[in-house]
């Protein structure tokens, strides 16, 4: 099939996300990223509008590109003047990007009721803004802003803007939904007119584009639509930031085209890359990536019912559409009351628990199992506690450090500033340390505490973070006195888990999830150092 060019509009329309925000230096890293995974063009921002955007395009100057075309976007001419003498054109050419996109108005409404403009003028300030970009030696992608919507409510202007960039020498014409609200059959049966009209007209297949939105939730089928119906760009982000819902998410796109519709757009190796793409994005933008999203997303080949498991063990075609390697996903078997003897033996080997030889099998493992969730417990978000839990039911569990005990106080003074102290006292071995720390809250002061204490037996601690916190009431029918769930998310430089503590005494609930995760990461990487555990020596 004919290949697709893949443009990213990340750091442009991206960042018009409800709190999607990158710096000029942050640009430039998710840029080299995109570069990485062979993304064609990059959109960089509009430099005509804000500083931070020339920032960028001044940094692009200096950094070198694989591939990828890095593209400065702008509006077309404002009415009345000419190329020249407009400062979006001119900023446009200041940056020294190889290739601008423009965006001219398709849709009468827009160019009459919000730009109150003539019909005429609009095609001129279309038609000089790509000849006059043209002329000096750039590739132009025009984008055709509002075109689905211009269509159905009159064909022949919004063709004729088109045919005013086309003539004008315009490399690619992208259509735009920029509304979001068309459905992908409309969008398929439009863009297949579309082409052939500009091809009887100028005797050649015309390079056109797809830019979806995501209102109808229907951004991606859009784009996969118009791709059927012959577009051969397609625009989009990174986790589909944007705009109100947000643009065509090309961590679904990419591998659509990839693996289900052997489209060529990027290699296999680089399509492995998909999900630590999506991952370094949602950091860099300090968003929470979404564990549901498909293809990279946590939740997007996890596993849960006991009858799934089984059949995912004998054969994952069974309830996986693609293997999730070729994302470099990984497939997840969950753990909790729906759970199996097939859910247990595979996490078991997943986590390197040995169930052969010990006391107890995995049926009753899992009765246990649904007995904890059933108090509360929720081992499907909490892996770092269940590898724990399954280490104490086969008697593979071997702790790193024991709690002696730990005490908590909370001071306030006149000017309202409140803050924790908390006294812990652990034993690693025949060794006992004792430790006080503050902190913000409880928990914090308990988390400062312990990793205190902790890091006088062992080191490396500083790269394990607590990036996430969630209480949950789990019966409220109790009120203060009712049980309480608590989820930590840690991470360390390669590694994310979760762990779990429920009490009706939320400091208890996470402490319990706290410990777990301490626990967890000491023995994930062997960080008991070069101290025999049974007679340590600190490291002070």
């Amino acid at each position: 099939m004919t290949p697709v060019y893949l443009y990213d509009t990340t750091l442009r329309d991206g960042t018009q996300g409800e709190n999607v925000n990158f710096t000029a230096e942050e640009k430039i890293k998710v840029a080299k990223r995109l570069d990485d995974i062979g993304i064609h063009y990059i959109e960089g921002g509009w430099p005509g509008s804000n500083p931070r955007d020339m920032r960028f395009f001044d940094l692009v100057r200096t950094t070198e590109f694989k591939q990828a075309r890095v593209t400065a976007f702008s509006s077309t001419r404002r009415p009345g003047i000419h190329p020249g003498e407009d400062t979006n054109i001119q900023a446009l050419l200041a940056t020294g990007a190889k290739t601008v996109t423009v965006f001219g108005k398709t849709w009468d409404l827009h160019v009459e009721t919000v730009m109150e403009n003539t019909l005429e003028e609009n095609m001129g300030m279309i038609r000089d803004s790509v000849a006059y970009l043209k002329d000096h030696g750039l590739e132009v992608i025009y984008d055709a802003e509002h075109f689905f919507d211009g269509y159905r409510d009159n064909p022949d202007y919004s063709i004729k803007t088109l045919e005013a960039a086309m003539s004008a020498g315009a490399d690619f014409i992208v259509l735009c939904d920029t509304n979001g609200g068309s459905l992908h059959f409309d969008v398929e049966a439009i863009t297949r007119k579309v082409t052939k009209l500009l091809f009887k007209t100028y005797g050649k297949h015309p390079q056109i584009g797809i830019h979806a939105h995501n209102d109808c939730n229907l951004a991606v089928a859009n784009s996969i639509s118009a791709i059927k119906a012959g577009a051969t760009m397609v625009h989009g982000t990174i986790n589909g930031y944007g705009e109100r819902c947000g643009n065509a998410d090309l961590t679904s796109i990419i591998p659509i085209l990839a693996t289900k519709m052997k489209v060529p757009c990027i290699t296999t190796e680089q399509l492995k890359q998909l999900k630590k793409l999506s991952r370094f994005v949602s950091e860099t933008a300090n968003m929470t990536p979404l564990n549901s999203r498909p293809f990279v997303g946590r939740s997007a080949f996890a596993h849960k019912g006991g009858i799934h498991v089984s059949a995912v063990i004998k054969q994952p075609r069974a309830y996986e559409h693609i293997d999730p390697s070729l994302v470099g996903n990984d497939r997840r078997v969950l753990v909790s009351d729906l759970a199996g003897k097939s859910n247990i033996e595979y996490k078991a080997k997943e986590l390197g628990i040995s169930l052969e030889g010990n006391s107890v099998n995995s049926k009753q493992i899992v009765s246990e199992i649904k007995k904890l969730e059933q108090d509360g417990y929720q081992f499907d978000v909490a892996d770092g506690s269940f590898k724990i839990l399954l280490e104490k039911f086969t008697d593979q569990f071997k702790p790193l450090f024991k709690l002696e005990n730990y005490r908590i106080s909370m001071e306030k003074d006149h000017d309202g500033h409140a803050w924790a102290h908390a006294i812990v006292k652990v034993s690693v071995g025949e060794r006992k340390e004792i430790t006080a720390a503050e902190g913000d809250g409880p928990v914090n002061a308990l988390d400062n505490a312990l990793r205190k204490v902790l890091n006088k037996f062992y080191a490396d601690l500083d790269s394990m973070r607590l990036v996430d916190f969630k209480v949950r009431v789990i019966d409220g029918r109790d009120a203060t006195a009712a049980k309480v769930r608590v989820i930590i998310e840690s991470r360390d430089k390669e590694h994310i888990w979760n762990t779990i503590g429920v009490s009706t005494d939320v400091i208890e609930a996470s402490w319990q999830a706290l410990a777990d995760s301490f626990q967890y990461k000491l023995a994930k990487d062997q960080i008991a150092t070069s101290r025999n555990v049974n007679d340590p020596t600190p490291n002070d």
